[in-house]
C-alpha cells in the first residue's frame, strides 16, 4: 500500500533513517529548516509503512522553486516514486513561481529531462580535511546583503540566509558573506556569496580556522574559475560532479539571470 503525503516534524526519524541508507549529508537540522521554510512544499512516500521516498521544492519569492531531497531507499528503487515525487514537487512550484531548477545527479538527469528541465550548468562537491590555521579571523556577525545574493543567485533567498544564519555566519565588511553548518558525513562550507577573491578567500579561511582537522564538503560552480582555483589551493579536490537544471514554471516574466562568478560556494544540492 502507498501513501502520499505533506512531511511533519514527527517524520524526521524516519527521513534520518532514509538519508542513512542513501549515505546523504543532510542532518536533523537540516530536515527541520526544509519544514520550516516550505511546509507545503515536502512530499514524502511511505510503502507498507516504511518511508521509501521523497522530494521537496523552496520557493524563492515568485521567481525561483528549487527541487531537492529527491530521495529514494535503496529497498524501493525502480518503482517509479522518485518521479511521483517530483511530478508533486514540480507541480506545487510552477503554481507559485517562475522558474524552477535542480542539481541533478547521472541517475536522476534522464527522468528531469523526461520532466522538462534543460541542463544549464555543471555543479562539483569538493572535499578536504581543514587544515589548522591558528586562531580564528575576525569577521563582522552576519548581515543578508540582499542585492548582493540577489545578484549572485537571480532570487530572494534571504529566508533561507536567516535560518542557515543560526548556525554559522558572518560578514566581510559588506563585500561578501559565508555561512557553513555540521552534515551527518561532514561540515558543509556555503553557502559563500562575495564581490573579489581576496574577501572570498578570508570568508573560507575563517570558516576552516574554526574547524581545523575536520572534513568538509565545499559545492561550488566551475563557471566561476577563481573558485575553483582558491579550493584547490586549500587543499580540496572534487569529490562528485552533478549538473544544474532549469525548467519553466509559470511564465516568466523575464530571462532568468544570476552571476555564477560572484559565487563562491554553494548552498546545498537541496537549495541551490
Amino acid at each position: 500500500m502507498i501513501e502520499i503525503r505533506l512531511l511533519e516534524t514527527s517524520d524526521v526519524p524516519d527521513l534520518m533513517t532514509l538519508n542513512r541508507a542513501a549515505g546523504w549529508n543532510q542532518t536533523e537540522a537540516d530536515w527541520l529548516r526544509l519544514l520550516e521554510l516550505e511546509p507545503e512544499g515536502c512530499f514524502g512516500l511511505w510503502c507498507g509503512g516504511r518511508i521509501a521516498a521523497t522530494a521537496t521544492a523552496v520557493c524563492y519569492g515568485a521567481r525561483l522553486a528549487w527541487i531537492g531531497m529527491v530521495l529514494t531507499h535503496p529497498d524501493f528503487r525502480r518503482r517509479g516514486f522518485a518521479r511521483m515525487l517530483t511530478e508533486r514537487a514540480i507541480a506545487y512550484a510552477e503554481a507559485r513561481v517562475e522558474w524552477i531548477k535542480l542539481d541533478a545527479t547521472d541517475m536522476g538527469r534522464p527522468l528531469y529531462l523526461e520532466l522538462g528541465f534543460e541542463d544549464e550548468a555543471p555543479i562539483e562537491r569538493w572535499q578536504a580535511v581543514l587544515p589548522a590555521s591558528g586562531d580564528p579571523f575576525p569577521l563582522a556577525p552576519f548581515q543578508v546583503d540582499a542585492d548582493l545574493d540577489g545578484e549572485a543567485f537571480g532570487a530572494d533567498r534571504s529566508a533561507l540566509l536567516l535560518s542557515l544564519a543560526r548556525q554559522e555566519a558572518a560578514s566581510a565588511n559588506g563585500s561578501g558573506f559565508i555561512l557553513a553548518r555540521p552534515g551527518a558525513q561532514a561540515l558543509f562550507v556555503g553557502p559563500c556569496v562575495a564581490r573579489a577573491p581576496a574577501a572570498a578567500e578570508r570568508l573560507i579561511r575563517w570558516v576552516a580556522s574554526r574547524h581545523a582537522g575536520e572534513r568538509a564538503f565545499w559545492d561550488l560552480l566551475p563557471a566561476n574559475p577563481q573558485a575553483v582555483e582558491l579550493a584547490a589551493g586549500l587543499g580540496f579536490a572534487p569529490a562528485r560532479r552533478l549538473v544544474r537544471m532549469v525548467r519553466r514554471g509559470r511564465r516568466p516574466a523575464s530571462p532568468f539571470r544570476s552571476n555564477d562568478r560572484l559565487v563562491w560556494a554553494c548552498a546545498g544540492f537541496e537549495y541551490g
